[in-house]
């Protein structure tokens, strides 16, 4: 028996002395709850045998059918002549039928239920005490509370637990649907990162080609070749370090079109223009200037919020703004719009997530909070720095 089961055991142990011992000095006092010509001894070997039934009201729930049982064969073998006690029955019997509606299960409440029923008809059969209308709505009325706070308990645990299994079942759910979406957009940005990289090689190679036929007739181009060389593949290494733990998808196809970047923004931004959402755009820095790499992630994000504006608001507006400085490139997309399509609570979109992972592979951040005006999208991303010779 492990530790818990003999606590329990130990507290209804202690329960069953009490109920035994203030129904023993009911009979033998007595006290004036004490109706009926019966036995003492009969009756007190009748609250005895009760209180230890009840000694295993939750170990062995069954076992609380016996405490009806027990003074209906009383009942029986005495042809009626028996005390109708307080402590010794009606106490008894509440504990049982709570017991049985509380811990039971299957139709062993509503069996217990039926042979107390029974028990208490003989007694108001036979007993001249119990047949008043008052001792009848008493005792009748205590019992039935005592099965009904019994059978709510239970109905109201099993309620929680079924919810608590719902909860964990929508929790591992949206665990696993958020580790997807993240892998999935970590599959697409190594992707899309190899191809800025194979851009940044094949630069490094035409500079280098140049330089080797020049090498003796123009050091000066030389020269310059080699600090371009150097610049593009630091800048090369640092997406290499971004992308050394991103995994390809097995069965990913490669796309042979070029990625866009900061160039393509103003297309794009035109391109989500319409009588229904005007879309405009503000530049503000030398774009130019930033990696290929940096540029592709400003662009998805860009593009990612301006699909959720589309998807997600009633939007007529929606402005976007980029900025670029010396350390850093800071993206703002602000809309008019008001949410039409509530997510269930606790979910992050997909969108969101794959903004704030391109985000984050360049340590920078993604906010999005609904403002006065509409929903902002906030993202900056540092400038990775490039060391010159």
């Amino acid at each position: 028996m492990s530790r818990r089961q003999l606590w329990i055991g130990l507290q209804d142990a202690c329960l069953a002395l009490v109920v035994v011992v203030l129904g023993l000095a009911e009979l033998w006092v007595p006290f004036e709850s004490v109706y009926g010509d019966g036995s003492p001894v009969v009756s007190s070997i009748g609250v005895v045998l009760a209180g230890g039934a009840l000694a295993l009201r939750r170990l062995r729930t069954e076992a609380c059918v016996a405490v009806f049982l027990i003074w209906l064969v009383i009942g029986i073998a005495t042809l009626g002549h028996m005390h109708a006690l307080f402590f010794g029955q009606v106490v008894p019997f509440m504990l049982a039928l709570y017991s049985l509606a509380r811990h039971g299960s299957g139709r062993l409440p509503w069996v217990g239920a039926a042979v107390a029923a029974a028990t208490l008809l003989l007694g108001d059969f036979v007993i001249e005490a119990l047949q008043g209308l008052d001792e009848i709505v008493f005792h009748w009325a205590m019992c039935v509370i005592a099965f009904a706070v019994g059978r709510g308990l239970r109905l109201s645990e099993q309620r929680a637990v079924s919810a608590a299994l719902r909860l964990s079942a929508a929790e591992h759910e949206l665990r696993e649907a958020t580790i997807a979406a993240v892998a999935a957009e970590r599959t697409r940005i190594a992707r899309e990162l190899h191809d800025s990289l194979a851009h940044s090689v094949s630069v490094i190679v035409v500079q280098a080609g140049a330089a080797e036929q020049v090498v003796e007739d123009d050091p000066a181009f030389v020269a310059r070749a080699l600090r371009d060389i150097r610049s593009v593949g630091t800048a090369s290494l640092d997406e290499v370090r971004r992308v050394v733990e991103m995994l390809r998808g097995p069965g990913d196809a490669v796309s042979l079109d070029p990625q866009p970047g900061l160039a393509a923004l103003r297309e794009l931004v035109e391109s989500s223009d319409s009588q229904t959402l005007r879309t405009t755009l503000d530049t503000a820095g030398d774009l130019g200037a930033v990696s290929p790499g940096l540029g592709l992630a400003v662009y998805r994000i860009v593009q990612e919020a301006l699909t959720n504006v589309r998807r997600h608001s009633d939007a007529s507006q929606a402005h976007v703004i980029v900025r670029a400085a010396d350390d850093r490139v800071e993206v703002d997309v602000q809309d008019n719009g008001t949410a039409i399509r509530a997510e269930r609570p606790g979910r992050v979109g997909h969108g969101l997530i794959g903004m704030r992972e391109r985000a984050a592979l360049y340590g920078g951040h993604v906010t999005a909070a609904r403002t006065d005006a509409g929903f902002r999208v906030t993202a900056v991303l540092p400038t990775p720095e490039v060391t010159h010779g």
